[in-house]
């Protein structure tokens, strides 16, 4: 089960660019999904000319649903300079691993509910840490898939791209370095470490 809080609307329209598609995941019905304001929100942006669409659809964590639902809006897509996503950070993460080329961005915060979350086959995770650190760091999160869950950057064990801890996985710092270079937001990591919320609703 999954508790999502929608981010501030001032912090949402900062991160849509000029051609903004809307990603509004709604598969889980276990979910908290503030659905009112969401959606209130996406016609604000609609209206305002920021997003050129809003596609509604379900289970983004499952890549091979996410393609078979996207297909139709490719159109809209490739011509999106960014994809806001409103899901929780499996579902954000899942659609940053399919538009690597793109900026995602996470419309939501995870907040922490013990339970089951996402449907992906993949290693994807999201350790429902309140206040999402996804828009930083080109939408790979830092505590799920670092061993270490740092936060303020790579350790100095990382050798040749790959986690000292488990000499298989890749240091997550290292994509995210890799990232945000391609997608030319490497300033988006001088972000301070920050405390979380980790209060529900607060």
């Amino acid at each position: 089960m999954l508790i999502t809080q929608l981010k501030t609307a001032d912090e949402i329209k900062s991160l849509a660019g000029s051609k903004t598609v809307i990603i509004s995941c709604e598969g889980c019905k276990e979910v908290h999904f503030p659905a009112a304001a969401a959606g209130e929100l996406q016609k604000d942006l609609l209206g305002s000319g920021t997003a050129s669409k809003v596609i509604r659809t379900e289970y983004v964590c499952s890549p091979e649903n996410l393609s078979v639902q996207t297909k139709k809006h490719m159109d809209k897509l490739n011509a999106a300079d960014t994809i806001v996503v409103f899901s929780c950070g499996v579902g954000v993460q899942s659609v940053s691993e399919k538009f690597a080329g793109k900026p995602v961005f996470a419309g939501c915060d995870t907040l922490p509910l013990p339970g089951y979350q996402g449907v992906t086959p993949l290693e994807v995770d999201c350790d429902q840490c309140g206040e999402c650190y996804l828009n930083s760091t080109g939408g790979i999160c830092p505590i799920a898939s670092c061993s270490k869950s740092l936060v303020n950057g790579q350790c100095g064990g990382c050798k040749d791209g790959k986690c000292e801890v488990d000499k298989e996985m890749e240091c997550a710092w290292d994509r995210i370095y890799k990232r945000l270079d391609k997608l030319q937001l490497l300033d988006s990591m001088k972000y301070p470490a920050k405390l979380r919320n980790f209060a529900p609703g607060s």
